[in-house]
């Protein structure tokens, strides 16, 4: 729908094909395009370095340090990391065909209708609890390296002990490599008696479940992706994984080889300007098993620790209408250089949101409502699926014209990038 709405002489929609991306940016593998001259984004920018500012240039090139995107999760997306920088520049060298950049990838996702997925590695005291309590799941990862884990890290399972954490880790690595590297015929086997346990025993299915799901809910899930991926190693990699729920507004950050699957739910979602993926399950793509089991990092920890706290935007003035109405300017800023994200409800007509100027890029995307934007004496319509892309330095004018005009800007500023409480972005 996003894609449909702007103004193009050159792109249709086939009504019966589904769609899962829309990219905004300037990754060469896809690369927005000036609707009135039709050239890419990246040729503008390196035409005129002015529009990205020389800090930005200086530190990431003539090109867009950030990946913009809009997805609609229909069915599960692969089980998956991105590698770090380092990490990056040897794969693209060894395989460019399957990783075709040399950049790392984290990554920040922010709901816009309710989202599932899977996050992160569970607390250890939880897959542990899953390695006792789902019989199809032991026998996969074996007897012998069960009980290696959970001799590993027993009494230590929150330890904050450097040399514990580590024990840990390597622990939790042997036991989710030993999962990953599952015969075929083995992984069909157990899928069979998973599925067959899933539906008969309810909320009874794993125990109960365990502190984050209960067991209802593991088992409703098992049988959901069942039925998109019959006998996927998923089915077991899940147990290992924290199942997170996003609401509206929420927003979660992913650091470079942190191991995820977006399940469910349409999200904005914004990144460095990579397109490298190391996918493992819940896939027909290409899979690269080896890579991922030895690039993770292996952190543990509840949901609630990579969920974000988004804040006020401190460099957005809302008018009278706006303040009045409600409306507000919320910033998501995670821990990098590369990127950030406003959403900005405006929730009455003639409510205003003027963005002060800042030292780098940025680009718009209205998800909902109609209104105006305007930069300066230019004022362009915006109307749900519009994308503007905004220079360095300019002060941007966001105006409504019902009462539900939401956007989201994504944007990267390297000097004096401060967050609400005035502190220095690390």
């Amino acid at each position: 729908m996003f894609a449909a709405a702007t103004p193009a002489d050159d792109f249709t929609i086939q009504g019966e094909k589904p769609y899962a991306e829309l990219w905004m940016g300037t990754h060469p593998s896809n690369p927005s395009k000036d609707v009135a001259t039709k050239r890419t984004l990246l040729d503008l920018i390196q035409d005129n370095q002015s529009l990205i500012s020389k800090d930005i240039s200086d530190r990431f090139g003539y090109k867009l340090p950030f990946l913009f995107k809009v997805l609609s999760i229909g069915k599960a997306l692969s089980i998956q990391a991105h590698p770090n920088k380092k990490l990056a520049e040897q794969l693209h060298k060894k395989d460019s065909k399957n990783y075709p950049d040399d950049n790392h990838k984290p990554e920040m996702t922010i709901a816009i209708t309710p989202f599932d997925g899977l996050c992160g590695f569970r607390p250890l005291g939880e897959i542990s609890h899953f390695l006792s309590t789902v019989p199809a799941l032991r026998k996969l990862v074996g007897d012998s390296e069960v009980n290696e884990y959970q001799a590993a890290i027993k009494g230590q399972e929150t330890s904050e002990k450097k040399e514990d954490e580590e024990t840990n880790k390597k622990a939790l690595q042997k036991a989710f490599g030993s999962l990953m590297n599952s015969k075929k015929e083995d992984i069909e086997l157990a899928s069979t008696d998973l599925i067959s346990s899933a539906e008969k025993e309810g909320s009874s299915f794993a125990g109960g479940g365990g502190a984050s799901n209960d067991g209802q809910e593991l088992a409703d899930l098992v049988i959901r992706l069942n039925k998109q991926f019959p006998s996927d190693i998923g089915l077991f990699v899940l147990f290992f994984l924290n199942y997170v729920k996003l609401e509206v507004g929420e927003a979660m950050f992913l650091k470079a080889d942190d191991i995820h699957a977006y399940l469910s739910g349409d999200i904005i979602e914004c990144m460095a300007a990579s397109d490298n993926v190391v996918r493992a399950g819940f896939t027909p793509k290409f899979k690269d098993v080896d890579t991922l089991i030895s690039m993770l990092t292996y952190s543990y920890a509840p949901i609630s620790e990579q969920k974000m706290e988004p804040v006020d935007y401190p460099y957005a003035t809302l008018n009278a209408s706006a303040y009045s109405s409600g409306s507000s300017a919320t910033l998501y800023d995670p821990p990098i250089d590369e990127f950030s994200v406003v959403r900005t409800e405006l929730k009455t007509k003639g409510a205003k949101a003027t963005f002060e100027s800042i030292a780098g890029p940025s680009i718009f995307i209205c998800t909902s409502g109609s209104g105006k934007v305007s930069v300066g004496p230019k004022v362009e319509e915006v109307k749900a699926g519009y994308v503007y892309f905004v220079g360095a330095t300019a002060e941007v004018v966001l105006e409504s014209e019902d009462k539900n005009f939401t956007t989201f800007k994504a944007f990267c500023e390297l000097q004096g990038k401060e967050d609400a409480d005035g502190k220095g972005k690390l």
